[in-house]
């Protein structure tokens, strides 16, 4: 059963993550520039598949110590914040990569399974959605196998549709997108990281105190 406010909050969360313009959205760009839009999608949702698997390790990982979950939710949200809080800053003072990632493969099939095999190796992956799953997700997650599953779902959404909007925009404004539109990118996505992390802290303060 689909809860559109735990869907709604993967979303934002797999868009945000999405967003900042590395090695991969170089690549996806140029794909896009080179062989046209579906290319660039199809590279893309190699991404957001590899996002919307290891969201669902961290999801049906944290199902498994549901009642750990419970007991140390606070010090959990206060873990996911401030790390979030910390990649919302790093991901604001990045700057785009300059070059593309190296993948290797041709066609549609080629595209797909070389993005996602590239960001499956990505180790910082790993951590960014188990942190983000124990400060955001951690009501989804803990005891609630479905409401984790919607948290995946919209982190997958939100992945494909910053790489939908990115080729679009990549294959209508060609002239435009360069290095000062990617270095915005970076900034607002990094903003909504912070916000996300800031609002996970302003919470606990909210939190009764027994």
């Amino acid at each position: 059963m689909l809860d559109f406010s735990f869907v709604l909050k993967g979303l934002i969360i797999g868009f945000s993550i999405a967003a900042p313009v590395g090695p991969i959205g170089v690549l996806c760009i140029r794909r896009t520039l080179a062989e046209g839009r579906v290319y660039g999608f199809v590279s893309g949702l190699g991404a957001a598949t590899a996002d919307g698997f290891y969201g669902t390790v961290a999801a049906l990982g944290l199902t498994l110590v549901s009642a750990f979950l419970i007991d140390q939710a606070n010090w959990l949200r206060l873990i996911g914040g401030a790390y979030l809080c910390y990649l919302g800053v790093k991901t604001f003072l990045s700057e785009p990569a300059q070059q593309a990632a190296v993948a290797k493969g041709q066609g549609l099939l080629g595209a797909y399974t070389s993005t996602l095999f590239l960001t499956l190796t990505n180790p910082l992956t790993i951590f960014a959605f188990a942190a983000i799953f124990a400060g955001v997700g951690a009501e989804a997650a803990a005891g609630n196998t479905l409401g984790a599953l919607n948290v995946v779902l919209g982190v997958f959404l939100g992945s494909c549709s910053w790489w939908l909007i990115l080729v679009t925009l990549t294959s209508l404004f060609r002239s435009r997108l360069n290095t000062t539109g990617l270095v915005w990118v970076n900034r607002v996505s990094g903003l909504l990281i912070l916000g996300f992390g800031v609002l996970i802290l302003y919470g606990l303060v909210l939190v009764p105190r027994a």
